[in-house]
């Protein structure tokens, strides 16, 4: 016979959020969504939702995601847990966080449930965001950063092929700095993640550049021999 248990403390409910970073040529993305409820209804906010009794907290954050948003299908990353016991008007709800890297031209967005409606947002320009979630948007961008140096997630966010300008923009936007040019490049080149294409850039006014492939299958050969990517 099964037996039952009793607490005799209060239970908390528990969230997720997801915190979607995308890019284009004009700098890092965010995908918000307009609350269609309260509390803070008409706010944006991240993606996210609270977990049903037989979901995990990643089965929870890729439906919640894919209902808020229609974006689905991509890799995600826990991120931290938020537990201030005053974080959610509606009581004590602990969230656990997620973040994940892709890029906006591969997604048609659609919103459902609570949300109106689901947004890129330029980071450097987002709205003011509910609950505490502004907080959780940057301890997502400084794990990002911190990453970004002793990992090669940046080409998620990159179309399949690209110059090297952009991969540049890139992690500038990220970092928020400048890169001496001549260094990154060569920094780049030489770490033979990178497969250079026959392809070049048409339609330019500069000098044509050509283009380059991650070679991710030579990332996953290297690190299993100790190689350390850093910026």
């Amino acid at each position: 016979m099964k037996t039952t248990y009793t607490y005799n403390y209060e239970m908390p409910s528990v969230a997720v959020d997801c915190v979607i970073f995308g890019f284009v040529e004009s700098g890092l993305k965010l995908l918000l969504i307009e609350r269609n409820l309260e509390p803070y209804k008409g706010m944006y906010a991240l993606p996210g939702g609270f977990v049903l009794p037989h979901e995990t907290t990643e089965e929870a954050a890729q439906r919640e995601l894919l209902e808020e948003t229609g974006v689905q299908q991509v890799y995600m990353e826990q991120l931290y847990t938020f537990s201030q016991p005053n974080r959610d008007p509606r009581g004590r709800v602990i969230t656990v966080t997620y973040f994940a890297l892709v890029n906006p031209e591969h997604f048609n967005l659609q919103s459902g449930t609570d949300a109106a409606q689901a947004r890129w947002f330029s980071y450097a320009q987002m709205p003011q965001l509910a609950f505490d979630h502004y907080q959780i948007v940057n301890k997502a961008l400084e794990r990002l950063r911190g990453k970004i140096k002793y990992q090669p997630i940046g080409f998620e966010l990159l179309p399949r092929k690209f110059v090297l300008s952009q991969l540049q923009t890139l992690y500038e936007a990220i970092l928020e700095m400048p890169l001496d040019k001549r260094n990154f490049r060569k920094k780049m080149l030489s770490s033979g993640l990178l497969l250079a294409l026959e392809e070049k850039q048409t339609e330019v006014a500069h000098k044509p550049a050509r283009y380059f492939e991650f070679d991710k299958e030579r990332y996953e050969v290297l690190q299993q021999s100790g190689y350390n990517f850093e910026l």
